[in-house]
C-alpha cells in the first residue's frame, strides 16, 4: 500500500494478502472494506476467525476438520465404511458431498507428497489411514487426489503400501469434462479420455 497510508491499515492489508489466491489490491480492498464495518461487525468477525482455530480439529478417524471428536461422515452409521475415499484437503471433502452420490466415508492426507516442498510422506495423515485399514472392514479405498505429479506421486506410494494388505485400490478416472471442446485438451487430458472409456 501506498506510504500515505496508516499503518495498521498496511498491516491489516499484509495479512489479508498472506491468504492463498487474495493479491495485494484485493487484500487493500478488504482491508478498506473492514474500515468500512461498524466495530460490532468486525468483533464479530475476529472471534469468527479466533473461535474457529482454537475449537476445529482433524477428526480422529478420517483427519477431516470438525469441532467434535467424531465428524459427522464418521459418526453418521448409514454411510459405508468398507469404502474410503483417499483426499488431499478438506475442501476436496465438501466437493465430493456436493455430488451427494457418494457414500463411503473419506481419508484427508492434508497435503502432498512433494519433496520440493519438503512434504515427506511422515509430514501426511497415511500412518492413520494404514491404521484404520488394519481392522479388516476396509474393503476399498479409493485414491482421489488431484491428476497432478505430486497427487500422483502421493496415489502411487499410498497403494504401494496398501498392496500387501489386500485392500483393492482404485483411482479417480480423468478425463474430459462436460461441456469440453477436444481441440482445447491436453495430451495427458485425452489419453486419460480414452484409457478410462466405458460401453455405452
Amino acid at each position: 500500500m501506498a506510504d500515505h497510508n496508516a499503518l495498521p491499515l498496511v498491516i491489516l492489508a499484509e495479512q489479508f494478502a498472506r491468504l492463498p489466491g487474495i493479491g495485494m489490491k484485493t487484500a487493500q480492498r478488504l482491508a478498506y472494506h473492514i474500515m468500512s464495518m461498524s466495530e460490532s461487525d468486525v468483533k464479530a468477525f475476529a472471534n469468527a476467525l479466533i473461535e474457529a482455530k482454537k475449537t476445529v480439529h482433524p477428526c480422529s478417524v478420517c483427519q477431516n476438520l470438525t469441532e467434535l471428536d467424531l465428524c459427522l461422515i464418521c459418526d453418521d452409521g448409514r454411510r459405508d465404511k468398507s469404502l474410503i475415499c483417499v483426499v488431499e484437503s478438506p475442501k476436496d471433502v465438501t466437493a465430493f458431498e456436493r455430488t451427494r452420490e457418494y457414500r463411503g466415508v473419506y481419508h484427508v492426507l492434508h497435503g502432498l507428497i512433494s519433496p520440493i516442498d519438503g512434504v515427506t510422506p511422515d509430514s501426511l495423515r497415511i500412518k492413520e489411514l494404514l491404521s484404520r485399514i488394519k481392522d479388516g472392514e476396509v474393503s476399498e479405498i479409493i485414491m482421489a487426489t488431484n491428476p497432478t505429479v505430486e497427487g500422483e506421486a502421493t496415489a502411487m506410494y499410498i497403494a504401494k503400501l496398501l498392496k500387501p494388505m489386500g485392500v483393492k485400490v482404485t483411482r479417480l478416472a480423468f478425463g474430459l469434462p462436460v461441456g469440453g471442446i477436444l481441440e482445447y485438451a491436453d495430451e495427458i487430458t485425452l489419453f486419460r479420455a480414452l484409457e478410462n472409456r466405458s460401453e455405452m
